[in-house]
């Protein structure tokens, strides 16, 4: 029942990040094209704080991947997209073009994405059957009856 408590946990944590990563990186539509914005590269654009809200808005993901028990390696992954995403935004012009392109959020919730998937496909094996646990019960039961037995008889 854990378990399965863990998965729910696990799926419902997949859908956040799904509509997540859909608001940052690709929820606003270029006209005449079949590009895709995020609200995150829009924000970008304000001199400044823009990139340190980017990072914040980022950082959720990993809050996420924190709270799913992802290993080190998969929150490496994604801090490393962060720090890509955050550095290559603060270069003048070119940074908000590349912002718009890079879709960390996008990228880490498929990092994630994947590990969950994964950790949601290993099924946990079933224990074996105990057949000396059984055939010692059983030969235990048959003295026990057989013990029984004997002194009814006397």
């Amino acid at each position: 029942m854990i378990e399965h408590a863990g998965k729910a946990k696990q799926r419902a944590i997949l859908r956040r990040l799904e509509k997540y990563s859909r608001f940052t990186d690709n929820s606003i539509g270029l006209p005449f094209t079949r590009y895709k914005i995020g609200v995150e590269a829009v924000i970008g654009l304000i001199p400044g704080i823009g990139d340190l809200i980017g990072l914040a808005m980022s950082s959720y993901v990993l809050l996420e991947a924190h709270r799913a028990g992802a290993n080190r390696k998969v929150k490496r992954r994604i801090i490393m997209n962060i720090a890509i995403d955050f550095f290559g935004g603060l270069v003048p012009v070119i940074g908000d073009a590349f912002d718009a392109v890079y879709k960390s959020n996008t990228r880490n919730t498929r990092i994630l994405s994947e590990y969950l998937h994964e950790q949601l496909s290993e099924d946990v094996p079933k224990p074996a059957f105990r057949w000396k646990l059984v055939l010692g019960l059983s030969v235990l039961f048959a003295g026990v009856v057989g013990g029984v037995t004997y002194f009814l008889t006397i």
